[in-house]
């Protein structure tokens, strides 16, 4: 007769087993806390715009001198975003983003307390060292988060730069009509302290580091050149266009860009890497950049004076502070919108077909301002159509530099892009604010702008935004596959020309890993050079060191191949041994890295060369170039010796194809898996050195668990046997042996837990298959449940039991 349940076992079928929690979604808060802090820091850009025509009587000044509250902000941030960046490069890009936000903080508080025009200029420029926070958190994305996340994540953030200064003007304009215009900063200093908050509890410290010496003359340079460019263009209609003053200070600017660009070309540490810059996708982006900046703060500029100035002049429309601002925030909801809508573009179609894209929609927006300014529904629609072509031209610009410059190098690159946009901001204030202040028209004794002036800011700006279109057609097309790493990366790895410069993931040097190589030849290449650079390292690191640093430009704008070779955590591996070679295995050249991982060999005459780092203690790495355009960045990472290899068999000795092996580190995160070939061999040589559990599964079989040490030197082997699972099937009939039906049965393991349940059918049968334990409780359900404790598999058990049950009413 069946047993009765136990208590255990009738407490645990009373309640459904817990389920494991579903996983955290990795990057949601960090995505936004950076993006929070671009948009915290961009409405620095717009915080006084709704004061501009109120500005003159509150810091008793004239109205050309007051644009420079404005213009200081922007000019600050185009220093401050390259220094920014190549600060976070050398010490940590979380640090800098937070010396950025306490400077916002600091610029804040000081603009609260003062009406006088110097101290206020000043606190406006110390809030302007804040806008280097935009490239900073670019190139935290790019550190930390995967590859599917990131073109969304960069489009967001690069957008924050507009977003925020579009919503920072319906908030600032409130606040400045219905409290005291001082608010305003009082404000923007809490907005810094809750993004400093934010950042110390979300953002980790990247680990990517380029250790190098801060390029003090190089940011005294490029202040002094942006001072003596924007004064004159601030000033000019003041001084006089052709005065002494203005075309000294214009010829002042060019002379003092020119010798700092000469000085950062000659420099081994520089402030901007001007070879890099020199290179056509960037370049072109960077001056795209300029004309889009320029585009985008001219609206900001326009369309808040346009709506506030009365309707009595016969073309201006008579709102509020508070509803010019409200009218004019469509523009930053829009750029929100649409950024993911720009990462999907830039991934389906290319980032230059955004910029472009974008490009028209803006011109075309400025185009239809020239007519379209006399009803508030047409400001409307100018400025929400303004924000979507802003987004995703905004959009596109990091993924075009990411994707240019070597991983290290990301903080300065970005830093230069936003510097370009901060240029064009800064001209355009400085050029819009002229246009504004010198046509105008007498209104009651009060100079105000004119039609004339508003519709002659229209056509600049559509101007720019048709010259920045000009130079983004130049923009190379999405690139021909010219690039094979391992496999794993061919898929996902953009094509490595003179316009792109991925870091190419580290994978064993076999066939599948170069594209038109014979695997032996390159297998054998690998294996020497190695062995041969690692003997002659030593003597050659200072040399080649020395030959990298002393470069000058005409030396990277040639026949050269040329970029880092990083280790698994993304620092430099110095000594590391470059070789090249041609497809059918003979050597082209070979150096060994500097210091800071830097490697440089001449490009040969030839189409398609394979490149070849390795170092003692990593796993070598090579990829196939196409030199077809030169110079060709390329950058290696090598992951660390050894890794995991074995075999899968079932008892009776038969390879276990498609069994999954699966290692997982100290906290349990999945760190490689890979799938048994035909005779049940795997391999993981990805894995870095540390201790890592092994489980090995195959469909039918009872998994296998290890734990493994892996260090530096050959892999680790590990062969699993794996037993097949058991199975319980049975059948449920009542006191007159006939089958009963839609009768519960429940399997629980050996601690009560109820690991599987089933109904049986019209038969009364029932089965649970694929048992990975020996002991188990079935429990069927009845007018009292019946209960049998089995053991299945291992020495005392069968691989099979048939459980049959007998169910009727008041059964003991």
């Amino acid at each position: 007769m069946p047993q009765s349940a136990p208590p255990r076992v009738a407490e645990r079928l009373s309640a459904a087993p817990s389920g494991t929690p579903l996983p955290r979604e990795v990057g949601g808060g960090f995505v936004a806390v950076l993006a929070f802090c671009g948009i915290a820091v961009s409405v620095m850009q717009t915080l006084v715009v709704p004061l501009v025509t109120e500005l003159p009587q509150l810091l008793h000044t004239t109205s050309s001198n007051a644009s420079w509250v404005v213009t200081a902000t922007l000019l600050a941030g185009a220093v401050s975003t390259p220094v920014m960046g190549r600060l976070g490069d050398m010490f940590g890009k979380r640090r800098m983003l937070m010396v950025a936000l306490a400077l916002m903080v600091i610029g804040s508080l000081t603009c609260a307390v003062t009406s006088d025009l110097v101290v206020m200029v000043i606190g406006r420029a110390i809030q302007g060292g804040a806008m280097g926070a935009i490239p900073l958190g670019i190139s935290i994305m790019r550190d930390e988060l995967p590859p599917q996340k990131l073109g969304s994540a960069m489009a967001l953030m690069s957008s924050s730069l507009g977003i925020g200064g579009a919503l920072g003007l319906p908030a600032a304009a409130f606040v400045a009509q219905h409290t005291s215009w001082h608010v305003l900063f009082y404000g923007a200093a809490g907005l810094g302290l809750i993004s400093i908050a934010l950042v110390l509890s979300v953002i980790p410290e990247s680990s990517v580091r380029t250790p190098s010496r801060f390029d003090v003359i190089g940011a005294l340079g490029l202040t002094a050149g942006l001072v003596c460019l924007l004064l004159p263009i601030t000033k000019g209609g003041d001084w006089g266009w052709t005065s002494s003053t203005t075309l000294g200070l214009f010829g002042a600017a060019v002379v003092i860009l020119l010798l700092w660009g000469v000085f950062e070309l000659r420099t081994a540490e520089p402030l901007v890497d001007l070879r890099t810059t020199a290179r056509r996708q960037v370049l072109l982006t960077n001056l795209t950049s300029i004309m889009v900046g320029f585009s985008f703060y001219a609206m900001s500029l326009i369309l808040p004076q346009l709506l506030q100035l009365p309707k009595a002049t016969g073309y201006g429309l008579g709102q509020s502070m508070v509803m010019a601002g409200l009218y004019f925030a469509p523009m930053g909801v829009a750029m929100m919108l649409v950024s993911p809508l720009s990462a999907r573009i830039n991934a389906a179609k290319g980032p230059k077909v955004s910029l472009v894209l974008g490009l028209i929609v803006i011109g075309a927006t400025y185009g239809a301002g020239l007519v379209m300014m006399d009803y508030i529904w047409q400001i409307v629609v100018l400025s929400t159509a303004l924000g979507i072509g802003i987004g995703i031209a905004y959009s596109a610009m990091p993924t075009l530099i990411v994707s240019a410059v070597p991983a290290a190098e990301t903080g300065a690159a970005n830093g230069l892009n936003t510097l370009m946009r901060s240029i064009g901001m800064s001209t355009s204030s400085a050029v819009v604010g002229v246009i504004l202040a010198h046509q105008t028209t007498d209104f009651g004794g009060v100079p105000l702008p004119s039609k004339d002036g508003f519709q002659t800011s229209f056509l600049v700006a559509c101007a720019a935004s048709v010259g920045g279109l000009l130079i983004a057609l130049f923009l190379p097309a999405r690139q021909r596959a010219g690039l094979a790493g391992s496999a794993p990366v061919a898929a996902s790895t953009p094509a490595t020309t003179t316009d792109s410069a991925p870091v190419i993931d580290s994978a064993p040097v076999a066939a599948p890993a170069l594209v038109g190589a014979p695997a032996a030849a390159a297998t054998s290449a690998a294996s020497a050079a190695t062995e041969s650079a690692t003997e002659t390292a030593a003597d050659a690191v200072d040399l080649a060191y020395a030959e990298y640093a002393a470069e000058d430009v005409s030396a990277l704008t040639g026949g050269v191949i040329h970029g880092r070779v990083l280790g698994p955590g993304g620092g430099p591996l110095a000594d590391a041994a470059i070789t090249l070679i041609d497809t059918g295995g003979r050597q082209l050249g070979r150096t060994v890295t500097g210091r800071d991982g830097r490697y440089r060999v001449p490009a040969p005459d030839t189409a398609s060369v394979v490149l070849i780092g390795s170092a003692t203690g990593y796993q070598p790495q090579a990829a196939t170039l196409l030199v077809t355009d030169l110079p060709v960045v390329c950058d290696l990472r090598l992951s660390g010796g050894g890794g995991l290899t074995g075999s899968v068999r079932a008892v009776g000795g038969e390879p276990l194809t498609d069994a999954t092996a699966t290692a997982t580190g100290p906290e349990g995160e999945v760190a490689a898996t890979a799938t048994a070939d035909e005779k049940g061999e795997f391999a993981l040589p990805e894995l870095t050195p540390g201790t890592y559990t092994l489980t090995v599964a195959a469909a039918g079989h009872r998994p296998y668990a290890t734990q493994v040490e892996l260090t530096l030197g050959e892999p680790v082997r590990v062969d699993a046997e794996l037993p097949p699972a058991a199975r319980v099937r049975g059948t449920v009939r009542d006191r007159g042996g006939r089958p009963l039906g839609d009768t519960r049965v429940s399997l629980l393991d050996a601690s009560g837990d109820v690991v599987g349940q089933v109904i049986t059918g019209d038969d009364g049968s029932f089965g649970f298959e694929a048992l990975t334990g020996d002991h188990y409780t079935v429990v069927a359900s009845g007018y009292a449940p019946a209960t049998r404790q089995i053991t299945v598999g291992g020495a005392a058990g069968t691989e099979r039991r048939d459980v049959d049950f007998l169910l009727g009413h008041g059964e003991e």
